[in-house]
């Protein structure tokens, strides 16, 4: 979602095990915020084009596809409580895009997404293992979703990564990408997706908020002892803030700081 953020995050992880775990949720948050928003968003330096050892390019595309399209409706059910994600719009990844593969009716729309919604300049914005269970209110669905929809079928015909960054300027620019609406959220409860390499798996389940540019401070996000993580990116990105919960979507207890990665 953000930046590459990865080698603070890390040092952030090597504290959190000397945390209580009232402090760990706190702490969690702006791991987290380093990790997930790395990529979930659009980067502060989104015109970068950084070197990366281990997904410098894209990887054959039959590589980012589920095993079947059961599987990938599964996980992305996994994405919020099934009081919201049964009745959830499902959207698959197909040949040229995401495609509905199970019509909704309260207006959410669960997906999983790829790790090309990371920052442009992200380590891992070619990384095929990243697996990442979301699930959009109706908010989030008229102004966020779009962009992430868009992106993938740019990705999908074979753009590559500074035309991505022209495009996504461009699209802000005639306003075919739009800045939030009010309200608008996503879930990120599943404990069954891979967000990092670096994240043990699906990290910690988490709500985001998603803001116009420049509001981080105003919600307090990263302030000292403020459960909420977030940044203020470039000027082709929302900020998002997010906020770790106690529950997977299937209500097992989130982990502690026992659990984490050590750095």
């Amino acid at each position: 979602m953000t930046h590459s953020r990865r080698s603070s995050a890390r040092r952030v992880v090597r504290r959190v095990a000397r945390f209580t775990p009232t402090t760990a949720l706190a702490a969690a948050a702006s791991i987290h915020a380093a990790m997930s928003l790395a990529l979930l968003c659009g980067g502060r330096a989104a015109g970068a084009q950084t070197s990366n050892v281990r997904y410098p390019t894209a990887a054959p595309i039959e590589q980012y596809r589920s095993k079947s399209m059961a599987e990938e409706i599964a996980l992305a059910r996994t994405a919020a409580p099934p009081s919201i994600s049964s009745s959830a719009e499902i959207l698959v990844l197909g040949r040229t895009g995401y495609e509905r593969a199970v019509p909704g009716t309260n207006g959410f729309v669960c997906l999983v997404e790829r790790s090309w919604d990371a920052s442009f300049d992200d380590p891992g914005f070619w990384n095929p293992k990243i697996r990442g269970p979301n699930c959009f209110n109706p908010a989030a669905v008229r102004t966020q979703l779009p962009q992430f929809l868009k992106r993938t079928e740019w990705v999908l015909s074979g753009v590559g990564r500074r035309q991505l960054v022209e495009r996504t300027r461009a699209a802000f620019a005639n306003h075919t990408f739009k800045d939030p609406e009010p309200g608008a959220l996503s879930y990120m409860l599943s404990k069954d997706g891979h967000i990092g390499d670096d994240a043990a798996g699906p990290w910690l389940p988490h709500m985001m908020f998603y803001v116009p540019r420049g509001q981080a401070t105003a919600w307090g996000a990263d302030a000292k002892g403020s459960p909420i993580s977030g940044h203020d990116g470039n000027d082709i990105e929302a900020t998002v803030l997010i906020i770790p919960v106690r529950r997977w979507s299937d209500g097992s207890p989130a982990p502690q700081a026992a659990a984490l990665p050590p750095g």
